[in-house]
């Protein structure tokens, strides 16, 4: 077993002799003291509701798979499959909970004509903490993230309510998932100034084909002491390669869970021309490393900085196997390279303005500065 740290000055490992990752190098989550595989299993896959998720029998087989190779990080949420994730989670944990670490989420409703039963607010988080908490069949959950911003709720009403579960003992550590930066950081420095509950953890999406990511959430993440989690590190399946430009009129269906992946990954965003086009260059490389175009896609995301586990989700057993042979996949600096270039973006103002070689002989002259980045 091996534990090591991303975080500045602190233990990076305790075997110089290890090279290759596995899910029993545990990662510490941002600036907590918990231990967490590098790789998280998501289960949104857990139940048939949607149309396209694993049965309990195969649900099952996935998690036992997962905790025998020593993965510990449970990713699910309280609406994922309607409620039967969670359900599944608390089954499949017992006898072997405090050995895990179980995140879920909560903000998305479960009552659709109750207007206080989804959002940000603290009867909402109230009341889907008790709700999880008996769905996953355990007294606190490990980690628990504000699923998407509302863009109603008051900083210091959440700060407060996150403060009274985590002194309760329901809540070990807080997390936010899909929230503005700004309000993320604006969060994190109210609870420095009154000593609540910090935020460890953040869920972002970011993948080769959805990366702005790096514009602000990352940097902030890094900066304020939270570890990074992508979600949907293969973009809705599109970075597998399983999809082509025929694909690309998927009809009906889109911007609902129930359906088809196909339509899931339309209604992300992933499935463009853009994206088939970089997954075209994830093929291409995943034959040259003899690996699977899933395994060179989370390989990269593995590469990034400032990341510490990203969430990997399986229908059937044989995608968990693809998926955590990426731990074992290195990609050399040309093939990095291609991959920057074929997935670039924009970074827009004022990063863009602030690299400018015009505006940093403004701000420095020429003089020489060491830590300043381009």
């Amino acid at each position: 077993m091996e534990i090591h740290d991303d975080d500045e000055g602190r233990a990076r490992t305790q075997d110089s002799a290890m090279t290759k990752t596995s899910l029993d190098t545990y990662c510490l989550l941002g600036r907590s003291g918990l231990r967490v595989s590098p790789l998280a299993l998501g289960t949104m896959t857990f139940g048939t509701e949607w149309g396209w998720g694993a049965d309990e029998r195969d649900a099952r087989r996935i998690f036992d798979t997962y905790v025998a190779r020593g993965g510990n990080f449970i990713d699910t949420a309280n609406a994922y499959t309607g409620g039967t994730a969670e359900k599944y989670v608390g089954a499949f944990a017992e006898n072997r909970r405090d050995r895990l670490v179980i995140a879920t989420k909560y903000t998305a409703t479960m009552e659709p004509t109750n207007p206080n039963s989804g959002g940000n607010h603290r009867k909402s988080l109230v009341r889907a903490v008790e709700a999880s908490l008996r769905r996953l069949r355990t007294d606190y959950i490990d980690l628990l993230f504000l699923h998407a911003w509302d863009e109603t709720t008051p900083i210091d009403e959440l700060a407060r309510a996150f403060d009274d579960l985590v002194r309760s003992g329901k809540v070990l550590h807080m997390a936010m998932s899909n929230v503005p930066a700004w309000q993320t950081a604006r969060l994190q420095s109210y609870a420095e100034l009154r000593g609540t509950p910090p935020i460890v953890a953040l869920q972002i999406e970011y993948n080769l084909i959805e990366r702005t990511g790096e514009r602000e959430m990352i940097p902030m993440a890094k900066e304020l002491g939270m570890a990074v989690m992508p979600w949907s590190p293969l973009a809705s399946g599109v970075l597998t390669g399983k999809y082509t430009v025929k694909d690309l009129d998927v009809g009906t269906g889109v911007g609902e869970p129930g359906g088809t992946r196909k339509n899931v990954a339309a209604a992300q965003n992933s499935l463009h021309a853009r994206g088939i086009s970089i997954a075209e260059v994830v093929k291409t490389l995943a034959v040259e490393l003899e690996a699977s175009p899933a395994q060179v896609a989370l390989g990269w995301v593995r590469h990034q900085p400032g990341i510490t586990s990203p969430i990997v989700g399986a229908r059937t057993l044989s995608q968990l196997d693809d998926n955590l042979a990426a731990l074992d996949v290195e990609l050399s600096p040309d093939q990095l390279a291609r991959l920057a270039a074929v997935s670039a973006f924009e970074l827009g103002y004022p990063h863009e303005m602030l690299a400018r070689d015009m505006t940093r002989a403004v701000m420095f002259g020429s003089a020489k500065v060491q830590g300043l980045t381009a």
